[in-house]
């Protein structure tokens, strides 16, 4: 009878079975928490509000007063739902740039997508500038520069990881360029606006949830719902892609096809996310190391953990930005690092640890 690592082959679907029962498992608990600090979320603000009246309201809008009604469905459901969904965006974002390129440091902020994105948005609201000539984009000039912008820059790290003689540090070095760059561009775009449309670009970079509407919080759904069907279907060629390029080609993966993909995708998400929210980072880096952590690297459950840890961060993260300071609404992309840098450090000194021992 066979041995690996200490299990009996007869054995092997027990356990294997059983892991798979944890994984459920951490995103049950998962799904729960995130559950549990929207509802946090919603309680917090100047028209304390307790925890039944939140419920109540959401549950019997018709039941409840004008003014609960008001401040719970025009005014906190839309933000918190946004952090949900720009949270997962991003930690979505995040997983699929660090299994395609097969780097733990990849996510649309430190290899400048964002940045990108950012310029492309910017230049939006200075100049009204589109990039795509039909009449039907003005309405969604901002979002679409963005994604355009994030295209452009996530295809130039494409082609760069094609290269022959490419490494993970130098597209870990091209997306540092890249962000070197358009955060130049985005300060000479900066320099030359005017004092009000500078003071726009300048709140919107720092990143705020306060400008969240029932349409935009729509879009977002719409396009990480179309996003999360497209991934399902290659989750287990993004498995095979984490083996190495030889043994996914093996097993009949088109290695440069879903690369090209899944980056499209992973800067859509980005995209959208700087497009309604501004530039926030560490949320794509550290969710998915949350993710990796507790659920390995099926994508099966990689990918949705990512999304759902990405969600909790940037909720958690909404949340203090309203309690920090009392009275002070905080931008949401110094809150997400503030606490982003700590608790990265303390995730990269667990997983030493784990190595370790």
């Amino acid at each position: 009878m066979s041995e690996h690592a200490g299990v009996t082959a007869p054995d092997a679907p027990f356990h294997y079975q059983r892991h798979q029962g944890k994984r459920t498992q951490w995103v049950a608990f998962g799904a729960a928490l995130l559950l549990g600090i929207f509802l946090l979320d919603m309680t917090i603000g100047p028209g304390q509000l307790g925890l039944g009246q939140v419920l109540n309201t959401l549950l019997s809008p018709d039941e409840a007063g004008i003014k609960s009604r008001f401040i719970v469905w025009d005014i906190r459901l839309p933000v918190a739902l946004m952090a949900i969904l720009v949270g997962a965006a991003l930690g979505g974002a995040g997983a699929l740039m660090q299994t395609i390129l097969n780097n733990p440091l990849a996510e649309p902020f430190t290899l400048g997508v964002s940045h990108a994105a950012a310029f492309g948005a910017a230049l939006a609201i200075a100049f009204g500038t589109s990039l795509l000539p039909w009449e039907w984009a003005q309405g969604y000039i901002i979002t679409l520069n963005a994604f355009v912008f994030a295209c452009l820059s996530a295809l130039v790290i494409f082609l760069v990881s094609r290269m022959r003689g490419a490494t993970q540090e130098t597209m870990i070095l091209t997306g540092i360029a890249i962000l070197f760059v358009f955060s130049a561009l985005n300060a000479m775009l900066q320099f030359a606006a005017s004092a009000e449309t500078l003071q726009q670009i300048v709140f919107w970079a720092m990143g705020s949830l306060g400008r969240a509407t029932w349409p935009k919080v729509g879009v977002a759904a719409a396009l990480l719902a179309l996003a999360c069907a497209l991934l399902w279907r290659s989750a287990w060629r993004l498995t095979a892609l984490r083996m190495g390029d030889e043994a996914a080609e093996a097993m009949g993966v088109n290695v440069t096809r879903i690369r090209l993909v899944v980056l499209m995708l992973s800067s859509l998400l980005a995209a959208v996310a700087v497009a309604f929210v501004g530039i926030i980072g560490f949320v794509g880096l550290v969710g998915p190391h949350m993710a990796r952590m507790l659920l390995g690297e099926d994508q099966r459950f990689f990918l949705p953990g990512s999304m759902l840890f990405g969600a909790i961060l940037l909720t958690v993260a909404e949340i203090l930005s309203k309690t920090i300071i009392p009275g002070v609404l905080l931008p949401i992309g110094i809150t997400t690092s503030l606490i982003g840098v700590p608790f990265f450090v303390f995730l990269l000194v667990v997983v030493r640890r784990r190595s370790a021992a």
